[in-house]
């Protein structure tokens, strides 16, 4: 598309593309056969138009919100653009969340018009048509019949009405935030935070302009990073979409969609990491010793250039690894990957630069829902590793030092520009409190600028807590830490006001299993968390992982293991999978309180 006259509205967004690439395949889904079928621009667009004129019929039109309950599939994205172009607010809400979330969803951001993904969804809320006052009409997404959706697009071919344009200032979407404490608050984003947001993204990543882009969609478009880095930016590319049929099938979906670029977070390449180097240690003999010979001389080989120097055994032992080895787990991936932009927490700079080192390069950025989500990214052309990257066009970073550390010379990060939301719908108390007078946004995290204009986070102010003896402790950067260590599926760091820090830990069972069966050990994974062995192992391999890297007072006295993970069906987990530490300190407090009385 011609980058001439940037479009202001997700509308012209999807309509500039339909006319420019109309046979290009859009979104592609996998069949029974285990296929991926694809849809092109022009076909979507058809049924966009057929369902905004539906939608008009059953009296949808300027800033009535309508809601969508789905994983992410195509008739996510048709929803979104057919609301869009009637002038209408879309919700999107998450499959996995609980019904009262829901119901609170609906009823604050005035829901008229709902579709459900699934039979089972449509059954636990067919009765708050009677319950909200606003809800009129709940559709099924799947089936053919009077209430679905494709029955709803089928009224609308009848009556075909055109698009309106919307203003850039004109409410596109509500993003729920998963909310860690209280209600979730409802994010309004217009078309233009959406937009600015897309064009500054894509001006980072020239390659992806080049190149017919191609996605695997990993990550929940109901979320403003998926929604604006993935489904908005690929549309205005003119790039393609494959959704991810479970993270189970993740290997084989990249290898049939064969990706170019990834819109992803760093657990997905921390998972990646983790298997390769448990497939190599298993394999061991000539596999792994052709893999750790490559990963050693492609570090020695990135040292050397930084000083200008260049080695021929070294580079020769690296290009015989890459072709045997490196090659195999880039063909792996799809074998067209280009790199992966990832966001929520930083990525480890040891598994940063292996993948660099491999050819995928991978580009910490930061952002948060209220900022549409991007405020600062790394690109090809300007990259500093342990950094989220510089600022993105027309948005300007303001470092508030009263929130912060003298000696780090950090403070709370303040955001300027067309990002930055609207406010939080129905909490004007709420609003005032994030949002300066001169209308900046108050992010709640720590960070600093270097004398290069790269942002560096050093911690979430509401997190952040002091220990007995007065200096802070950042629990997400060491939890993000410990996650990689082996045999750790997830943890929670605790210590506010105590002596030392405990760590909450829940074991990867999964490996544990095979470590014990090959150890005669008993399987069973509350037998397992009792072994002295096995706490032994995990406690050591923590404590290890964090010396060198943090102060002795941040690493963790005291362990308790737990066998229940953290996840959304018990409340523990928001959908951006971060630790809601307020649930699990109340459901733990008991056997926290004992590991500082003994």
């Amino acid at each position: 598309m011609s980058q001439s006259n940037e479009p202001d509205n997700l509308v012209t967004f999807l309509e500039g593309s339909v006319a420019e690439y109309p046979d290009r395949p859009l979104f592609g889904t996998k069949n029974s056969q285990g296929e991926y079928e694809w849809i092109t621009y022009t076909e979507v667009n058809k049924r966009v138009d057929n369902l905004r004129a539906g939608l008009a019929g059953l009296g949808a039109g300027k800033d009535d919100a309508v809601g969508m309950i789905a994983n992410n599939m195509t008739e996510w994205a048709i929803g979104a653009f057919a609301s869009y172009g009637l002038g209408a607010r879309w919700v999107p809400m998450y499959e996995s969340e609980l019904l009262h979330v829901w119901k609170y969803i609906i009823t604050d951001s005035s829901i008229k018009i709902l579709f459900v993904s699934k039979l089972e969804i449509y059954e636990q809320l067919k009765d708050f048509v009677n319950e909200i006052p606003t809800l009129e009409k709940i559709f099924l997404v799947e089936g053919k019949g009077g209430n679905s959706m494709a029955g709803l697009e089928k009224d609308g071919e009848k009556n075909p009405i055109p698009s309106i344009k919307p203003s850039p200032d004109d409410i596109a979407a509500l993003i729920y935030t998963s909310g860690t404490t209280g209600d979730p608050k409802g994010v309004l984003l217009s078309h233009g935070n959406f937009s600015s947001n897309s064009h500054a993204g894509r001006k980072m990543y020239p390659e992806l302009m080049v190149n017919t882009a191609v996605s695997l969609s990993i990550l929940p478009w109901a979320h403003s990073y998926g929604q604006t880095a993935e489904l908005y930016t690929m549309i205005y590319l003119g790039g393609s979409i494959g959704f991810m049929e479970d993270v189970i099938t993740l290997a084989g979906d990249m290898g049939k969609v064969r990706p170019t670029w990834l819109i992803a977070v760093p657990r997905v390449f921390n998972k990646i990491y983790a298997g390769l180097w448990s497939k190599m240690n298993e394999a061991g003999g000539l596999p792994k010793k052709l893999f750790v010979m490559g990963v050693e001389s492609a570090k020695k080989r990135r040292e050397l250039a930084g000083k200008g120097k260049s080695d021929f055994i070294t580079n020769l032992k690296f290009k015989i690894a890459d072709k045997i080895v490196f090659q195999k787990i880039r063909n792996g991936l799809g074998g067209r990957l280009m790199g992966s932009m990832t966001g929520s927490a930083m990525m480890n700079p040891e598994i940063a630069l292996f993948f660099f080192d491999i050819g995928i390069p991978l580009y910490d950025c930061y952002g948060m829902s209220e900022t549409s989500p991007a405020i600062t990214m790394n690109s090809s052309a300007d990259y500093k590793l342990g950094t989220v990257g510089k600022p993105i066009e027309n948005v300007r970073v303001v470092i508030d030092k009263s929130l912060g550390d003298e000696k780090l010379g950090d403070g709370e990060i303040v955001v300027y520009g067309p990002n930055v939301m609207k406010g939080y719908h129905n909490k004007p108390e709420q609003t005032r409190e994030v949002m300066t007078e001169d209308g900046g946004m108050r992010t709640g995290d720590r960070g600093r600028l270097d004398e290069d204009g790269f942002l560096h986070i050093t911690g979430r102010i509401k997190e952040q807590f002091k220990l007995e003896n007065g200096k802070f402790v950042f629990p997400s950067s060491l939890e993000e830490d410990i996650c990689l260590v082996p045999y750790v599926e997830n943890v929670m760091i605790y210590g506010e006001g105590r002596a030392y820090n405990v760590c909450l830990v829940i074991p990867d069972f999964l490996a544990l299993e095979k470590y014990a069966q090959k150890n005669n050990l008993p399987t069973d994974p509350e037998k397992l968390v009792e072994m002295e062995e096995i706490r032994d192992l995990i406690s050591g391999g923590i404590v290890k992982s964090l010396q060198g890297k943090y102060g002795g007072y941040e690493i963790p006295k005291k362990f308790i293991y737990l066998t229940e993970s953290f996840s959304l069906e018990n409340g523990t987990l928001t959908q951006t999978m971060k630790v809601k530490r307020r649930v699990v300190l109340e459901k733990y407090q008991e056997e926290i309180d004992a590991q500082y009385k003994e």
